[in-house]
């Protein structure tokens, strides 16, 4: 949904209607966050099946996920337009910017608060697994090189 939001975004821009404008822009913004939501969501679940293997049940976990998946994104939309739903619209209407005829966030600020600033929780919170993995994975081989030089012997 994202790729289609985005790859029809300056199509319905040029129907030149603020409201289908603000609404593409919300979308736009939705569907992005929800991908990296999702990416999240599978480093944690690639850190409980390979760090918290045993005793790991989390009741109705995929509606758990799903809740998370799409939910947190549409807080922060929500925010966003309780906040003021003119920081979505279209850009400046010159013709040397490329970017003009494109629906987006319009306020620097939010942009920086709602999308960079989510984006990089998101990759410390990636980065957070993946190292925990591969520690993780280092002591099980090197647990695994100990048991069979025993064994050898």
């Amino acid at each position: 949904l994202l790729n289609m939001v985005f790859l029809t975004n300056s199509w319905l821009f040029s129907f030149n209607q603020p409201s289908l404008c603000i609404t593409v822009a919300a979308l736009l913004h939705y569907f992005l966050l929800a991908a990296f939501t999702w990416m999240c969501l599978e480093s944690v679940h690639f850190y409980l099946a390979l760090v918290k293997v045993f005793n790991v049940y989390v009741p109705k976990y995929i509606l758990k996920c799903c809740i998370a998946g799409w939910g947190i994104p549409a807080l922060v939309i929500t925010a966003v337009l309780t906040i003021n739903k003119d920081f979505y619209g279209s850009g400046s209407h010159s013709e040397s910017n490329p970017f003009s005829n494109f629906c987006w966030i319009q306020e620097n600020t939010v942009f920086y608060v709602s999308v960079v600033a989510y984006v990089f929780l998101i990759f410390l919170t990636n980065t957070a697994m993946f190292i925990t993995v591969l520690l993780q994975i280092h002591s099980m081989k090197s647990r695994t090189q100990k048991r069979s030089r025993i064994w050898k012997r």
